[in-house]
């Protein structure tokens, strides 16, 4: 067989499109909620410890501190399958979701909180001689700095996190891996597993420039 005929098959690349095509879709959708609650969670996480309560800080340092360690497949294997012993059934999609989640928002909260801690006490002190509440100096002036200061680091995070959908295979969420390997054992073929990186090369290579021209672009600005 030649290389055509065993990784770009036509005949199997029309059979299985289809198939392929909702499982982008599914990559995107869930990549894309992943992200906008991961980011969310992690910056309302990263505000909450910044009141420096001890009885609101450890928990959250204990929360990041486990979901950076622990590998977001075991969790996902304990809740898709350990949880229905305790009378719990979560879907496969929502327990991706959960998971993925959890782990960008424990990222997230510890990019946020090094570098609220590492802007000067005066920003706050000037925020609070002027009458802003703590609140009003987090929201207005210390976190959009945070942001700003972060940008590509938040980017390069969450584009990491989001190519983990493809652990969401294991528990039978119908996302890219999935398909591709269903059908290669189908198909006795390595086409869907090409396929399968062309699908990610889709979706991840123009985000990957786009991550590249904010790093830039941050860089030129400072």
């Amino acid at each position: 067989m030649d290389f055509g005929n065993v990784f770009l098959n036509p005949d199997i690349i029309a059979t299985y499109m289809p198939q392929m095509i909702r499982a982008v879709w599914v990559t995107i959708w869930i990549s894309v909620l992943v992200v906008i609650s991961g980011l969310a969670l992690g910056a309302f996480l990263a505000g909450l410890r910044a009141y420096q309560k001890r009885w609101l800080a450890w928990p959250i340092v204990l929360f990041a501190d486990l979901m950076r360690a622990l590998p977001p497949l075991v969790l996902m294997l304990i809740l898709f399958f350990g949880l229905p012993s305790l009378g719990v059934i979560l879907s496969d999609w929502f327990v991706l979701y959960l998971v993925l989640t959890l782990v960008l928002a424990a990222f997230v909260e510890e990019i946020f909180w090094a570098t609220l801690t590492s802007l000067p006490r005066g920003q706050w002190e000037a925020g609070a001689a002027t009458g802003l509440s703590f609140n009003q100096v987090l929201v207005n002036v210390i976190f959009p700095q945070a942001v700003r200061t972060n940008i590509p680091q938040l980017v390069n995070r969450s584009l990491t996190i989001s190519k983990m959908t493809a652990y969401g295979s294991v528990i039978g969420v119908k996302e890219i891996v999935s398909v591709a390997g269903s059908a290669q054992a189908f198909s006795g073929s390595a086409t869907p597993l090409t396929m399968a990186a062309i699908a990610y090369l889709i979706i991840f290579f123009p985000a990957m420039l786009l991550s590249r021209y904010v790093e830039n672009r941050f860089q030129y600005d400072h």
